[in-house]
């Protein structure tokens, strides 16, 4: 297990970034734990488009081909007998293991099983990986950049099959040992869990996808909450020549005592950081416009702030041009989402908006 220590033995100039990142990272949480305690207006939507750009750039990566809004329409009306498509089918996988990491990462355990499990799941619709669904690999197998016009190439070769379920277990034992000690960041220990994942590529198939699902699961378990409502994979798919250089940097000493993973670790703490800015960048800007509206119901928002308190038949003379059902439907929406509250019953109901 020194073997992983050694690899996160760096220089002092790096040291001081990733000090500096780390203590940026963590400022941010700190920040974020009291807007997510007091705010959910815009937290439901940011999370329903990260979710969109996690799937499709995580499945972009490895070569599918679906755009977002695609991906939207598959998820909006799923029908499992449908999934014809290799894309398709590794789009909803996708989809289910994310929706299970964010709905129940405290109780999932770092451990063989569980990772077995959520590959077998996520490979759940792919009938060509029927055969090795959630088992280590049994063929050596290579870390390969995936392109829109179907071209590969590959990164780096993997470990050997015959070696993986050692390497995974002292990497598994390591993880969860220094998370419980808490004598190495939790940031640099899930950095370095996630070079190990990708350099070992214990299963034949969905590693990529894999590691950056457990990546999330990481971040979350350790308290990084902000990551639900920002893509990390979306940035990924952005920076993917980065990206495979930094693995590949730290490749080149593989199984050496000179392997480092500076570079991999200086990428994967300042992506974090990049994250962060694009999720305050997007929560001023949602704060300040009213992002999580549609048009129409921005313009009932409008009325209502010129006009409150109102009532529906009031709206209704204010907007002739939408039904009635569909102003309903808009103020309850409004209410759920408490940007507006109401006052009374039936016919004799006011609006007027939350205090913001």
């Amino acid at each position: 297990m020194d073997g992983f220590i050694n690899k996160i033995h760096f220089d002092f100039q790096t040291n001081q970034q990733i000090l500096k990142s780390i203590s940026f990272i963590d400022s941010f949480r700190g920040r974020w734990a009291l807007i997510e305690g007091k705010e959910n207006v815009y937290l439901k939507e940011f999370k329903r488009i990260a979710t969109i750009e996690s799937i499709g750039s995580s499945t972009r990566i490895e070569g599918a081909q679906l755009s977002n809004d695609e991906i939207r329409k598959l998820l909006s009306n799923i029908r499992i007998t449908d999934l014809k498509s290799r894309d398709e089918q590794e789009v909803v996988g996708y989809f289910d293991v994310l929706e299970i990491i964010n709905n129940n990462y405290q109780t999932i355990d770092i451990s063989k099983n569980f990772i077995q499990q959520l590959h077998q799941m996520l490979l759940k619709y792919s009938t060509k990986d029927d055969r090795h669904r959630g088992l280590y690999k049994n063929l050596p197998n290579q870390v390969v950049a995936g392109y829109p016009d179907g071209s590969k190439k590959i990164i780096f070769n993997t470990t050997e099959p015959h070696l993986v379920e050692s390497e995974m277990h002292s990497l598994i034992e390591w993880t969860n040992s220094q998370l419980s000690a808490k004598s190495i960041h939790p940031l640099i220990v899930t950095g370095l869990f996630i070079y190990e994942f990708l350099s070992i590529h214990p299963f034949q198939d969905g590693n990529g996808r894999l590691a950056r699902l457990l990546t999330n699961l990481l971040l979350l378990k350790n308290g990084y909450l902000f990551i639900q409502y920002v893509s990390f994979e979306n940035l990924i798919e952005q920076k993917k020549k980065q990206y495979y250089e930094a693995l590949m940097d730290g490749q080149k000493e593989r199984y050496s005592e000179r392997e480092k993973i500076d570079k991999w670790m200086l990428f994967f703490l300042q992506s974090m950081e990049e994250l962060i800015i694009r999720l305050e960048q997007k929560y001023d800007l949602f704060k300040s416009k009213g992002g999580y509206l549609n048009e129409r119901q921005k313009r009932i928002k409008e009325y209502i702030s010129g006009n409150q308190p109102v009532k529906l038949s009031d709206i209704v003379t204010g907007m002739p041009d939408t039904s009635v059902n569909t102003l309903k439907k808009d103020l309850q929406y409004m209410k759920a989402e408490q940007i507006i509250e109401s006052v009374g019953k039936n016919k004799g109901t006011i609006y007027i908006l939350k205090d913001e």
